[in-house]
C-alpha cells in the first residue's frame, strides 16, 4: 500500500508523489503516518518532516508551520513555507545556528529575547533536518 502525498506552500508544490510512510511534527509531538491510518486534521508544528519513498529512501524536508489533512491514503500538509533538506548548505545552517546563539546571548528586551529564540529553534530545526540518519531497513 501506499499513501499520496502532498506538500504545498503559497509559493510552490514541494512534494507530489507517493510514499510509503511520512513522520511529521505537530503542535502535540511527532505522529507517523502509514498507509489506512485514521482520519486526522492537525496543526503542523516547526519541524522536520520525513519522507520515505516506495523505494525505501528517506528524505527530509523542514516545515515552518502550518496544517495536514490525512483521510483515505491520502496526506496534505499546507503550509506556511517549507524547505527540502536536500537544499540545505550544512555550513550555512551550522553557521546560522552559531549566529543565533549569540544573538540569544546577546538579546536585550521581550521582543528581542523572543525573536532570537525563534531564531535559534529555526537554526537548530534545520540543523536537524541536515543530520539526520533515516533508520536502516
Amino acid at each position: 500500500m501506499k499513501l499520496n502525498l502532498y506538500v504545498l506552500t503559497p509559493k510552490r508544490i514541494i512534494w507530489d508523489c507517493e510514499v510509503k510512510e511520512i513522520i511529521l511534527s505537530t503542535n502535540s509531538g511527532q505522529i507517523g503516518v502509514l498507509p489506512n491510518h485514521a482520519p486526522i486534521n492537525t496543526a503542523v508544528d516547526m519541524g522536520p518532516l520525513r519522507i520515505r519513498l516506495l523505494n525505501d529512501q528517506w528524505l527530509t524536508a523542514v516545515l515552518w508551520s502550518g496544517f495536514a489533512r490525512i483521510v483515505n491514503n491520502e496526506i496534505i500538509i499546507l503550509g506556511n513555507d517549507a524547505e527540502l533538506g536536500s537544499d540545505i548548505d550544512p555550513e550555512e545552517a551550522q553557521q546560522a545556528l552559531k549566529i543565533a546563539e549569540d544573538n540569544l546571548s546577546k538579546a536585550e528586551g521581550t521582543k528581542e529575547l523572543v525573536e532570537a529564540k525563534l531564531a535559534l529553534r529555526r537554526a537548530r530545526i534545520r540543523i536537524e533536518a541536515v543530520n539526520w540518519i533515516p533508520p536502516s531497513n
